[in-house]
């Protein structure tokens, strides 16, 4: 049975998994508010359903449950309480800051203040056409952009105001002509699916920016919708995307929803079915675990709320067109009885659906409880985001370093974590920044967290920023520090985008975007998150796009299967060297520090066999360092200096002067024979 509300020829079938209560009424409102309540007359299993004529696409609704106030026992039933429906395709705006939407009254007993007037509606829409087709390319030749869909355009000049921070602004020529231009292949957005406002932010007169409190799991936020039809306006926006060879990748948070902990609003899923929905403490049902941070967590181990979630995912393939989907705090949808699972039914279901194991799948590895950190752990089919490769890579290009195997083994695709199961630098996904953290440019601009603006007294948000302000706390004119940030970011770039595996941008990071120095801009809906286009840097966006336009045109830097080291036909895929010509031995390896590093990779190895070699140097040291060019090649020319001190040719044996903290990368004129 087709759960929700669908549209038939002479009104509309509701149906919703309660399974516990006693009755559920579907409610009815006209223009005015006037609310009309019809009572589901059937039930099959846990599925109340029933046809209510007269209505039809463009109504709007919510339901109300009937059962035992119980909470004690899990059971939050209370009909005074409007509930959206879970399989709602569209919702109207977001819910008020409003105690009665709280369930719970003086001394423990139900609050009967009716919660309607606060809540937003669902609207009968009708299924859009399927237009799924599978990726298009392999993962190794991706390149993936995290963007907020708001924040992206809100100040693109290019863009009409009226479109500015919605779908059809994402969709606009201006916006689609930056992401090719760059280079990048695929946007992953950061949540669209309908969030709401925890009331601690609305009290404060923030909202949620980022989204990461869904409402709705199969609707488009209509926050960012510039039409009065945010379904239709976001299918026609992965459209135009797809057209200009862009996939499209969604944020989805399946680990917990917007009702929070049992003290906080109820919305829908606590009102229809607690105990289905929610994980809840085995000797105190009143209470949930919660291995989010977020007050709650789906249990996805009960049939019907693992179906809510299945049911999504393919709604926004089959229906919207979307490319796949990254996973928050994956973690939590693995868990058993006593920690994370290895082969959980969240997995097993993935795996067995014709459709979704054939979209690209990130998991974010880890959730905030005990064992949660599952890096690597997710298993074939999956790509993660690599989170020691974000910290090796900080440490490195600090000075911090514990060893240049750490390094080099994330430059090389991180095959200790993804080496098994057939997996191969595709299952990592690298990244230096994201939305969570310090913006590229602040990474190397403050050495500490700056979120007053946030109103939570710096409690909020990592202090783990492995970053450094390069002599100055923020901004400065001093032309010695603005220097060496310039430098700190074009290494940091170069890295990311010449590292086996797939790299992921953060929106505006080409362009030298800053938060000032705020690392968790989740409530921050205004210019410290927005895109800064009046203020981009175009030197950097060249040099960006100059670096993901060398990665397309060698296959070297896009390798599917991992490096050897092996000799075939006398050449070997992978060299590492030191500064002195000779290749790095196991001592070298383990030395503390973050000292020279050079990798030459040989194109005539890579999956295609065709390109071109090249030697890379990461030189981490706050020093010069004089380095001898090995005799891999007769010659080498300089294609990126991110100091901008080398050009030209230089023979093998050559010594050349590397500059403090700086990236170089050669390419091999004459490979030699063996």
């Amino acid at each position: 049975m087709e759960l929700g509300a669908t549209p038939i020829a002479d009104g509309v079938r509701f149906a919703v998994c309660a399974a516990d209560a006693d009755a559920v009424e579907v409610c009815l409102y006209d223009g005015a508010g006037g609310e009309r309540r019809v009572r589901l007359s059937e039930r099959t299993d846990d599925v109340w359903h029933g046809h209510v004529p007269g209505v039809g696409v463009g109504d709007r609704y919510g339901l109300r449950a009937y059962g035992p106030w119980q909470p004690h026992r899990g059971h939050w039933f209370n009909p005074a309480k409007l509930l959206v429906d879970p399989y709602a395709r569209r919702l109207t705006g977001a819910p008020a800051d409003h105690p009665a939407l709280g369930s719970v009254a003086a001394g423990g007993a139900p609050d009967d203040r009716d919660s309607a007037p606060y809540l937003p509606r669902a609207v009968v829409t009708a299924a859009p056409a399927q237009v799924w087709r599978p990726p298009l390319r392999p993962w190794t030749d991706t390149v993936l952009y995290e963007l907020h869909v708001r924040g992206f355009t809100a100040r693109l000049p290019e863009v009409p105001e009226p479109l500015r921070g919605s779908y059809a602004g994402l969709a606009h020529p201006a916006a689609v002509s930056h992401l090719r231009r760059l280079g990048v292949t695929a946007v992953e957005l950061l949540p669209v699916q309908h969030a709401a406002t925890e009331p601690f932010l609305a009290q404060r007169g923030l909202t949620n920016y980022w989204g990461y409190n869904t409402l709705g799991y199969f609707a488009p936020d209509s926050r960012f919708a510039a039409t009065a039809d945010p379904v239709a306006e976001f299918r026609d926006m992965v459209a135009v995307l797809h057209d200009a060879g862009i996939e499209v990748i969604l944020d989805v948070v399946y680990n917990h929803t917007a009702e929070g902990p049992p003290t906080g609003p109820t919305l829908s899923w606590r009102g229809l079915a607690n105990r289905t929905y929610y994980r809840l403490e085995p000797g105190d049902p009143a209470r949930y675990r919660d291995f989010t941070g977020c007050g709650n967590t789906l249990d996805v181990r009960q049939p019907a709320t693992l179906r809510l979630v299945l049911d999504s995912l393919r709604y926004w393939v089959l229906a919207l067109g979307v490319d796949g989907f990254r996973f928050d705090l994956a973690s939590a949808l693995l868990r058993g009885e006593s920690g994370v699972a290895q082969y959980p039914g969240f997995l097993a279901a993935i795996a067995a659906d014709p459709v979704l194991r054939e979209v690209r799948l990130i998991a974010e590895p880890w959730d905030l409880g005990a064992g949660g950190y599952r890096v690597g752990g997710f298993g074939p089919g999956w790509s993660e985001w690599n989170g020691r490769y974000r910290d090796a890579v900080r440490d490195f290009w600090r000075g911090r370093a514990d060893s240049l195997a750490e390094i080099g083994t994330r430059l090389a695709g991180s095959e200790d974590l993804y080496g098994e199961g057939g997996r191969g630098p595709g299952a990592s996904v690298n990244f230096v920044t994201a939305h969570d953290g310090f913006t590229l440019r602040d990474l190397v601009s403050y050495a500490r967290k700056h979120n007053e603006a946030n109103g939570e007294g710096g409690a909020d948000g990592t202090d783990d920023n492995r970053s450094e302000n390069n002599g100055v706390e923020g901004d400065t004119d001093d032309p010695a520090v603005l220097s060496r940030r310039r430098r700190q970011v074009r290494n940091l770039l170069g890295t990311l985008l010449l590292s086996a595996g797939v790299p992921m941008l953060l929106a505006g990071d080409e362009l030298g975007r800053t938060q000032h120095g705020n690392n968790n801009a989740y409530c921050q809906d205004n210019e410290v998150s927005y895109v800064d286009w009046d203020g981009a840097d175009p030197e950097l966006l060249a040099f960006t796009a100059r670096l993901l336009e060398l990665r397309a045109a060698e296959p070297v830097f896009r390798r599917r299967h991992f490096f050897t080291g092996a000799a075939l036909d006398g050449r070997r895929d992978l060299v590492w060297y030191r500064a002195d010509g000779a290749e790095v031995t196991a001592a070298d390896w383990h030395a503390g520090g973050a000292g020279t590093l050079g990798a030459f990779l040989d194109g005539a190895r890579a999956d295609a066999g065709t390109g071109g070699s090249f030697l890379m140097y990461l030189h981490g040291a706050g020093v010069d360092a004089t380095v001898r060019l090995p005799p891999a090649a007769t010659r080498w020319q300089v294609v990126v200096d991110t100091a901008e001190a080398l050009a030209g040719e230089y023979p093998a044996g050559d010594r050349i002067t590397l500059t403090a903290r700086s990236l170089l990368v050669l390419r091999a004129v004459d490979v030699a024979a063996g």
